[in-house]
């Protein structure tokens, strides 16, 4: 580390000062450096070699989660595609991009994540969901599309992408605040739910079996043996993690401060009997990304090429990055980046029973457990991955058929599936508090159905 001169060490001593008075714990004053570090160049690379964003627009999108990050210091190599990010010098951090790959914090000693032998995505000009063209729009849809997100912009919901299929074909979609249809755009948790997919694919190939144990050695020894996969899907494998966002909480360590999320999440001790308690947890849905990992190859290079032959080319990904951390795993809780056409085609496959673009991704039996309710005590509303209408005494969105579902991730993204309408929302953005989900796509249901 750096010596600190007597100027900067009397703003740290006022910053923390201020702080402690604020009401922040020492606990998170502690590990706020790091994190804030970590999360500063981690999302200002995907940001802006990722998605494309402005430099400036990807600062301004990051000090939204706290006003404490407008404090760092950042620097872009904008030659070799990285971004390092310090706080006040106490803490540095360097996330990288990579083709095909996106971006990872760099972590000394961890070089699994390396450039690999394969060609970029191919744009299809083929017609939605197969390729990226999309039919002229449905226009009283279109119009209330557009008026909507406009709508959200002017009460600062910051909605970027807003697109509605129906019927198996885009039929209206909206873009604004430097977004277009061709841009990935983060979705957040919502990657939970294409890593659901992902482990279905798996359980149709004779890889796994949902109703076993992962087998993970750590869990061997303990009463963590008795965890099955489907425990994992569900958020109801009783580990003790928690699913808040300060400084030195179990999520923010996870993303920003280790370079394997799962490997930090495996260690967890068991809290509660599996089967019986949700919690929902992004380290849950990491170890399965590493049950993935593990299931094919358990080398980034097999890995990614299974997921290529199995997932991406089938379902027709056009603009998408999964990345993985630093250990060469997929951060299957956060960092799926996609457009608006692509984050449709997780939904257009769910209302396929499993079949996309001729091919079967997973078994209908499959689909069918991903969207039926879990057997916990506390809240039955979630599937494997996926957020659920019905399972509790009210309807999650009381304004939407029963059989809705999605995939939600945090600043509101969503992908909205309807069966019963044959129906697929996708909102993208960058909220920083609630969003009107239940009437914002009561209103475009209406509208798609009627016309």
């Amino acid at each position: 580390m750096k010596k600190l001169g007597l100027g900067l060490i009397i703003i740290i001593a006022v910053f923390l000062g201020i702080a402690s008075f604020a009401g922040f714990t020492p606990a998170y004053l502690y590990h706020a450096p790091s994190v804030a570090a970590g999360i500063g160049a981690k999302l200002l690379c995907s940001a802006r070699y990722v998605s494309g964003f402005s430099q400036q627009q990807a600062f301004a999108d990051l000090v939204q989660y706290s006003p404490i990050l407008q404090y760092l210091d950042v620097e872009y190599d904008e030659e070799n595609k990285s971004v390092t990010s310090s706080f006040f010098r106490l803490q540095q951090a360097t996330a990288s991009y990579l083709p095909v790959l996106g971006c990872a914090l760099d972590y000394p000693g961890h070089s699994q994540r390396q450039p690999l032998s394969v060609n970029e995505i191919s744009v299809l000009s083929s017609l939605w969901p197969h390729g990226d063209r999309v039919n002229t729009p449905r226009a009283s849809v279109q119009t209330l599309v557009q008026s909507t997100l406009e709508r959200d912009n002017n009460e600062g919901l910051n909605t970027r992408a807003l697109l509605v299929a129906h019927k198996g074909e885009v039929i209206a979609e909206y873009y604004a605040q430097g977004a277009s249809a061709s841009t990935p755009l983060l979705g957040w948790s919502m990657a939970k739910s294409l890593t659901s997919i992902m482990v279905g694919n798996l359980a149709m190939r004779g890889l796994l079996d949902a109703d076993e144990a992962p087998g993970f050695s750590a869990w061997a020894q303990d009463e963590r043996a008795e965890i099955r996969t489907a425990d994992l899907l569900t958020m109801t494998d009783g580990l003790a993690f928690s699913e808040e966002y300060n400084p030195g909480d179990d999520a923010t360590a996870m993303l920003f401060t280790e370079p394997s999320a799962a490997g930090y999440v495996l260690g967890k001790r068991a809290q509660h009997p599996p089967g019986t308690h949700f919690n929902y947890s992004s380290g849950t849905a990491n170890i399965l990304s590493r049950l993935h990992h593990d299931r094919t190859g358990a080398h980034l290079t097999s890995t990614y090429l299974d997921y290529r032959r199995n997932i991406l080319q089938p379902m027709g990904f056009q603009h998408a990055v999964f990345e993985t951390d630093a250990s060469g795993v997929f951060v299957g809780s956060s960092y799926f980046y996609a457009s608006a056409r692509d984050w449709a085609r997780l939904g257009q496959l769910m209302l396929n029973q499993g079949v996309l673009n001729g091919e079967r991704v997973v078994s209908a039996e499959w689909v069918a457990r991903s969207i039926a309710a879990n057997d916990s005590a506390n809240e039955k509303a979630y599937g494997y991955q996926w957020w659920l209408n019905r399972g509790d005494a009210q309807l999650r969105w009381p304004d939407l058929p029963e059989d809705a579902f999605a995939a939600q991730g945090n600043r509101q993204q969503w992908v909205m599936v309807v069966p019963s309408q044959e129906l697929v929302i996708v909102r993208l953005g960058w909220t920083a508090g609630g969003y009107p989900a239940n009437e914002r796509f009561a209103d475009i249901l209406a509208a798609a159905v009627a016309e």
